[in-house]
């Protein structure tokens, strides 16, 4: 009895060491496992935590940066986060936040900054503008005075800096600074070539309908600058011995369109996207956008477009390099009353095929050499019979289609004859300087202490006084 009692002990001991020594493992099991776990974790927040610092330190130094470059630079890329998978929806919510933030703040700075500067140069332009324009007045009075051809050169190049800074204040929204009366468009083209270096080679074709077509007040001035910088830019970006045509053309609709053409180098796409984005008009274009030197003859147009109210597109030309087309809307344009002259420089209108230009009357036949009645659309000698026009004034011949029949060969011989050759700057200065000349000599003999009206060089160039 004493040896089962025994025996059973053994076994109760026994199994409840086995039952202890059970638990101590799984204890020590757990306790490993608890520990790796932790440690799992443990390295899981560091590599966590490092991660987010990478990003924070990408943050500082790429995606803010890279943010504040894509502002100015649409095409320039902004990196994203460095290990999507890594970072937590949360954080990586406030890290986009963060540069979103960073960009508007960039933003208003930037806007607060230009408006400042802008606010600056319009002051600037405006009192530059105003010394300018008093420079102008005195360089015509000097030109009544005294015949040195330099004083022309001394007002070409005083108009050439009133256009640029006229063009810097338009940037920066101010009043164009000069008012006109209802002007010619053909003359308010002649005055804006006449605002240009390298004129010379600008031609004019003028295939208006109506001769007297003209721009209301209000647009004249405004479409002179416009029309100056894309001139500007079409003979600045061509060379220097290709001519830079301009059509001045009535449209369909009633309006008019000016065409320029050059022969220039033309522009790649990103370059045109940019141009056309600007000669659309935009809202507001910042002084920091335009580059370094600062490319303003579009963001000009620009502006002056969505002020006033006409278009300008651009594309590539016949001629190899880019072509401008204005469109001025029928709003803008009036006809000219008949007791006002144009320009004698404004080029006659070419006549659409087809149309029905009035004949010339016939002249009288002069005592020393009978002549014939003209043919049609021929222009009639003058009663001086040999004497030829004056030396340096142009001369208008009208045209007409070549008619089948026995006439049509003595016709020819007036209808092939050429427009008088343009005059060089140097034949013009001596024409001008010989007229003044004149005037002071006329002056002296009549002694008349009384000055004449001013006569404004830019007439001579196509511009209306204001």
């Amino acid at each position: 009895m004493l040896a089962w009692i025994v025996a059973l002990i053994a076994v109760v001991v026994a199994t409840s060491s086995a039952a202890r020594a059970y638990q101590a493992r799984r204890e020590a099991y757990g306790a490993a496992a608890r520990a790796e776990l932790t440690e799992r974790q443990a390295r899981a927040a560091e590599a966590r935590t490092l991660a987010l610092t990478e990003e924070i330190r990408q943050l500082a130094r790429k995606r803010i940066p890279a943010a504040a470059t894509a502002l100015s630079h649409r095409s320039a890329p902004v990196p994203g986060l460095l290990e999507a998978d890594g970072i937590e929806g949360e954080a990586a919510r406030l890290l986009t936040e963060a540069v979103q933030a960073a960009r508007t703040a960039v933003l208003e700075e930037r806007g607060r900054v230009d408006a400042a500067a802008r606010a600056a140069m319009r002051g600037t332009s405006a009192k530059i503008q105003s010394l300018l324009n008093q420079s102008q007045h005195l360089l015509h009075e000097l030109q009544h005075e005294y015949d040195d051809p330099r004083i022309l050169q001394l007002d070409f190049r005083n108009e050439l800096a009133l256009r640029r800074t006229q063009a810097t204040a338009v940037l920066c929204d101010a009043w164009p600074g000069l008012a006109r009366q209802n002007s010619s468009l053909v003359e308010v083209v002649l005055g804006a070539q006449s605002r240009v270096a390298g004129y010379e080679r600008i031609k004019v074709a003028n295939h208006l309908r109506q001769e007297r077509l003209a721009l209301v007040a209000r647009a004249a001035e405004p479409l002179a600058i416009a029309l100056a910088e894309l001139l500007a830019n079409a003979t600045a970006y061509s060379h220097p011995d290709t001519e830079v045509p301009v059509t001045v053309q009535q449209t369909a609709g009633r309006g008019a369109l000016i065409l320029v053409d050059d022969a220039g180098i033309g522009m790649d796409d990103d370059a045109l996207k940019r141009a056309r984005a600007l000669l659309s008009g935009p809202s507001e274009v910042l002084l920091t956008e335009l580059g370094d030197p600062p490319r303003t003859g579009f963001a000009v147009v620009g502006r002056l477009i969505a002020r006033y109210g006409f278009s300008c597109h651009i594309e590539s030309s016949p001629y190899g390099g880019m072509r401008t087309m204005l469109r001025i809307p029928a709003h803008l344009l009036t006809v000219m009353d008949d007791d006002r002259t144009l320009s004698v420089l404004a080029p006659t209108p070419v006549h659409a095929r087809g149309a029905a230009p009035e004949a010339p009357a016939p002249a009288e036949p002069t005592a020393k050499e009978p002549a014939a009645p003209p043919p049609e659309g021929s222009v009639a000698p003058s009663a001086g019979g040999d004497e030829e026009p004056p030396a340096g004034l142009p001369t208008r011949r009208r045209r007409s289609r070549r008619t089948a029949g026995p006439e049509a060969p003595a016709a020819r011989p007036q209808e092939a004859a050429e427009e008088p050759a343009p005059r060089t700057p140097e034949q013009a200065g001596a024409a001008w300087a010989a007229l003044q000349e004149g005037t002071v000599s006329g002056r002296k003999a009549l002694r008349r202490p009384e000055r004449p009206p001013t006569a404004s060089s830019s007439d001579d160039q196509g511009d209306d006084e204001t």
